[in-house]
């Protein structure tokens, strides 16, 4: 087209420039560029895709913030029957809550993809409407809270973290023992380093930076018989059991703040025990610090949770001798004691594969270590064989577990698959499955806004029973926003 435009200048400027002439070659000029415009959108599909998707993605996100938040405070209904209108009265939890924080961080970073690739209009149009609306959640978060005091196995401090229910009001949670737990944490560790990244808001990286010294306060660092970490980190402070959901989330989000603080100064304490069983502490850079956890939380779970057929079981159990959190005292001072467990136990779900495959892909991305690239490799394929069933309920699509919290678990193994596919193009048959699922789904069984719990199978007959969980439909548009992201910065 340069060529063109060229030959069509240099032609006018031999003429004298009047008004029609003038009219001329700008018509030509528009021809040309909508002729040369049409011919790219056709030779590259996916920049469509990727608006549809992101279009998609805010339509069902709106949807939902509409039915499922009371008031300006925020509250969370858990469920919404778009057929009956009927809204619970019982809220969700903090971790049914960060599904609409994830949404509006996937929907933020797909927004500034588009603009990264030439197309600004959405992200002028709508990025300002889901920082705001991102921040309410956050700032609303707050009647998650509470604070009480831990021992831990280094240490006896007060915290102030996420219970799992809704308090009366900011601060009034119940966060003792089991009322809360880590994994909770980790969610939002991850969302609110997502949310720091796309607004530069360092609300967000305070707070998930506080979250993460909680969470690493809870790695079980008391020594084995041969000196090594026991390792793990427990479902809750309250709990005992090591699950591959209060591990394998964590990676990810270490890696990134590994990359954050890498090339800085900035220290951090860290704490640990000796062979004596003393409690030790020492300066450590940041970056060096993140990653070595990082690496360390990976190595755990895989070491004690990957089975023989190449997906992750759900926990460490066989509490020995019982489920129950004991203490020791070192030096006159009251310390968590070190549980032991036996065996992994429970069925393999979607997103304790997810979060390794997305943990793999940002270890390898900064580390260059062929291992985790291996690993990912291998448990793309493996969970992919295992979950994704071809045509069990529609011919031509793969059918994933839509039991229990499934579809938001599916989610996580969604992006695993996102995350490794710039060093894994085998993973791109497994993602686009998610995306002919999601478009089934719309095309066939969108009502009012709403997408169903079985995106292959619709809705259920009696319209009492078409019930949805706020955290699905949360994940549908969360879902959208990521494959929008992927399909313009697919390699």
């Amino acid at each position: 087209m340069f060529d063109v435009v060229t030959s069509i200048s240099n032609n006018y400027r031999k003429k004298k420039m009047n008004t029609k002439t003038v009219f001329y070659l700008c018509f030509t000029l528009f021809v040309l560029f909508v002729s040369c415009k049409e011919k790219t959108d056709k030779e590259n599909p996916h920049v469509a895709i990727s608006e549809r998707n992101l279009q998609r993605a805010m339509a069902i996100l709106d949807t939902a913030v509409a039915y499922h938040f009371v008031g300006d405070e925020m509250a969370m209904a858990r469920f919404y029957n778009p057929y009956t209108g009927e809204r619970s009265e019982e809220t969700g939890s903090i971790w049914m809550y960060s599904s609409a924080i994830e949404a509006a961080n996937a929907i933020l970073h797909a927004l500034e993809t588009h603009k990264e690739h030439g197309n600004p209009k959405l992200y002028d149009e709508h990025f300002n409407r889901y920082t705001e609306l991102l921040n309410k959640l956050y700032k609303s978060a707050d009647y998650y809270k509470g604070t009480f005091t831990l021992t831990s196995y280094t240490q006896t401090k007060e915290w102030t973290v996420y219970g799992v229910d809704r308090g009366k009001g900011k601060g009034l949670a119940r966060v003792e023992g089991i009322y809360n737990v880590y994994d909770d944490q980790q969610w939002l560790v991850r969302e609110y380093l997502e949310a720091y990244k796309s607004t530069g808001d360092r609300t967000y990286l305070t707070e998930a930076e506080y979250l993460t010294e909680y969470i690493l306060d809870g790695w079980d660092c008391t020594l084995d018989d041969n000196g090594n970490e026991s390792g793990g980190i427990t479902w809750g402070p309250g709990y005992v059991t090591k699950h591959a959901c209060s591990n394998g989330p964590m990676v990810s989000p270490l890696v990134w703040l590994y990359e954050m603080y890498k090339d800085k100064d900035d220290k951090i304490t860290y704490r640990y025990i000796d062979k004596d069983k003393n409690r030790k502490t020492a300066e450590m850079n940041k970056g060096e610090y993140y990653l070595q956890f990082a690496k360390k939380v990976y190595d755990w779970q895989k070491v004690n949770l990957l089975r023989e057929d190449g997906v992750y079981a759900d926990m460490m159990g066989g509490c020995d001798p019982n489920c129950g959190v004991s203490y020791e005292t070192i030096a006159g001072t009251k310390y968590r004691k070190h549980n032991p467990l036996r065996s992994p136990q429970g069925k393999p779900y979607t997103y304790n594969c997810g979060t390794i495959v997305s943990g793999a892909a940002d270890l390898f991305r900064v580390t260059r270590d062929s291992l985790y690239l291996n690993d990912g490799k291998t448990l793309s394929e493996a969970s992919f064989a295992y979950f994704a069933k071809p045509g069990a309920e529609t011919e031509g699509y793969y059918t994933y577990p839509t039991d229990g919290f499934s579809n938001w678990f599916n989610g996580v193994l969604m992006r695993g698959y996102v995350d490794m596919q710039p060093f894994d193009e085998g993973t791109a048959k497994n993602i686009e499955s998610f995306q002919q699922n999601l478009d089934y789904a719309y095309d066939n069984f969108l009502y009012k806004g709403f997408l169903p719990t079985n995106l292959l199978a619709g809705w259920k007959a009696d319209e009492k029973e078409n019930r949805l969980e706020g955290m699905f439909s949360f994940t549908f548009a969360a879902e959208y926003a990521v494959l929008s992201h992927y399909e313009l910065a697919r390699k």
